[in-house]
């Protein structure tokens, strides 16, 4: 048995799967925001409450929005702000009187989906979260890898790669860049670029493919950012070559990225033909707390 936890800004929840992947208890709580010591209260509370309905101690795993510095020792890259400089790593085993493994939330994510998910099986595996913000993971032979620097498939703030015209210097990112990917593709940044075009505010952009056929600017707001996912995802199969990538997140959900962005990406891989599969998460929003679970694998 198995326990994953999901850190998240707003919620944490815990599942228990058993050496089969299957689910045996799923349970959410609301996280104490910017909060430290509450937090590590709240996620030693969840995992003796599934400890006491499983009736043992299993393996905890836990993702977080960020990564332990190897440096440090430390939480660094957090969005949940408050988790940042402290020394989770050392403090929440010590709560909770066990060893715990961690790993960054997208990487939990790719890890799932690699385990027993969309991309089972495959021996390179790239997940990429479209969301509020842009993250990404690589698993290589069910192993997730961590990287000298433990930033290994922080994609989102890499440049996006062949800019155009009117696309430099690009829009500020919050971590001090401009132009960074997570700017162009991220749930709030096609929502922007809609308003740009000329569509109405306050439109939810995974509605926008629903409302292509009679939405001029819904339409050419999804052709721009499926062009602009072809190049970005063109460069990590230049320099990865994963056998699979696999999309999370709320932007996700959009059928049509699945058949138009392979037939955009070959433009901009150095390759004459490209084998790369871009599928869809089966286990969608539950991904990365069942990835948690298996960092124990």
């Amino acid at each position: 048995m198995r326990i994953g936890i999901d850190l998240g800004g707003t919620k944490i929840e815990g599942i228990a799967i058993d050496d089969d992947g299957r689910e045996r208890v799923r349970r959410r709580i609301p996280a104490p925001r910017d909060d430290y010591e509450q937090t590590i209260d709240a996620v030693v509370h969840l995992v003796r409450s599934i400890d006491a309905e499983v009736g043992s101690t299993p393996t905890v795993g836990i993702g977080i929005p960020g990564v332990i510095s190897s440096a440090t020792g430390r939480v660094k890259n957090a969005n949940s702000t408050w988790l940042i400089g402290h020394p989770l790593g050392e403090d929440l085993p010590h709560a909770l009187g066990r060893p715990v493994r961690f790993a960054n939330d997208a990487n939990c994510f790719a890890l799932s989906e690699a385990t027993d998910g969309a991309a089972a099986g495959a021996p390179v595996v790239f997940g990429v979260i479209l969301g509020t913000g842009v993250g990404g993971g690589v698993v290589v032979h069910g192993r997730v890898v961590l990287g000298a620097n433990a930033i290994a498939g922080e994609w989102g703030h890499n440049p996006l790669p062949e800019p155009r015209d009117e696309e430099r210097p690009g829009p500020v990112c919050y971590c001090g860049r401009r132009g960074c990917i997570e700017t162009f593709l991220s749930g709030p940044a096609m929502a922007r670029d809609y308003v740009t075009l000329g569509g109405s505010d306050g439109a939810p952009p995974e509605q926008f493919a629903v409302r292509a056929p009679a939405d001029p600017f819904a339409e050419r707001c999804l052709a721009r950012y499926e062009e602009r996912l072809a190049r970005a995802l063109g460069s990590i199969i230049n320099v990865l070559d994963p056998d699979v990538i696999v999309l999370g997140g709320g932007l996700s959900n959009v059928d049509r990225l699945y058949s138009s962005v392979p037939t955009l990406w070959s433009t901009y891989v150095f390759s004459d033909r490209v084998d790369t599969r871009l599928v869809r998460a089966a286990y969608g929003d539950s991904s990365g707390v069942r990835g948690a679970a298996w960092l124990w694998e």
